[in-house]
């Protein structure tokens, strides 16, 4: 594994020649951004929301669940569970290999650790925001009693967190990678390696029995969201073309290539 890695930086740095980065952060766009998800992260946290808001004799009939949903619901299965716990967390850390080709480039590193922050916060709060006001019980809650250690959100179902942040890392890593070095060979399988890990986090939501389909969907599309949208938003601006700026006697016609 160790050799395989730096065959992955030799080949990236090769490619990038320590370029620029194509990312960079603005300090007013950043200061907006940062207090947006921000916000949101921290409002979410004060609403509370009861389990016994509604019946449990009526929330866990499996007749009332959707048949979507209701053909892939599991009891809890921890293995699977810590299974999906540690994929998520490998996954939350690949976006550093985009750094791969800059990693003397204090600049950069400022740049996607802004970027990062923002993605992490912005999936965060907005998943925290949903669990925290749709009361949504849990598919291991139809067969039987809540497993011990999942006292507190097993109630709190829609979406998946998991999912989202593994997607968003999965979205982040691929829109960056590609966009830094446009002609690597390690595009490809690092992409489809990615995702596939972000699959395998969202399946196992679902056997484990801490998913509905319905919430690993959702959570796919949150992560998504933001991992390919905040690395857009910083994408350094290109002055390719004519530009006119104007003088007091006239204009100068400015040709940037």
């Amino acid at each position: 594994m160790r050799k395989l890695f730096i065959i992955f930086c030799i080949t990236t740095i090769s490619f990038n020649c320590f370029a620029e980065s194509v990312y960079t952060y603005d300090l007013p766009k950043d200061i907006i951004l940062g207090s947006v998800s921000l916000g949101i992260t921290v409002s979410s946290l004060f609403i509370k929301r009861s389990a016994n808001a509604v019946s449990e004799n009526d929330i866990l009939s499996r007749g009332n669940i959707n048949a979507f949903d209701r053909s892939l619901m599991f009891e809890y299965n921890k293995p699977i569970d810590i299974f999906s716990d540690i994929t998520v967390y490998a996954l939350i850390a690949t976006p550093v290999l985009s750094l791969a080709g800059n990693f003397k480039d204090a600049s950069a590193w400022v740049t996607y650790s802004v970027m990062y922050g923002e993605s992490l916060l912005f999936v965060f709060g907005t998943a925290e925001f949903l669990k925290n006001t749709i009361l949504r019980y849990r598919p291991y809650n139809y067969f039987g009693d809540v497993p011990a250690g999942k006292e507190s959100d097993y109630f709190k179902s829609f979406p998946s967190r998991h999912t989202a942040f593994a997607f968003m890392s999965a979205g982040f890593i691929t829109s960056t990678f590609f966009a830094e070095y446009p002609g690597s060979p390690w595009k490809v399988p690092l992409c489809a390696a990615a995702y596939t890990l972000a699959a395998g986090v969202g399946i196992s939501r679902i056997f484990s029995g801490n998913h509905f389909a319905s919430d690993v969907l959702a959570g796919v599309a949150i992560g998504s969201l933001y991992g390919y949208l905040i690395p857009r938003l910083h994408l350094r601006k290109k002055h390719d073309g004519i530009s006119l700026v104007p003088l007091t006697n006239g204009f100068l016609v400015s040709l940037e290539l």
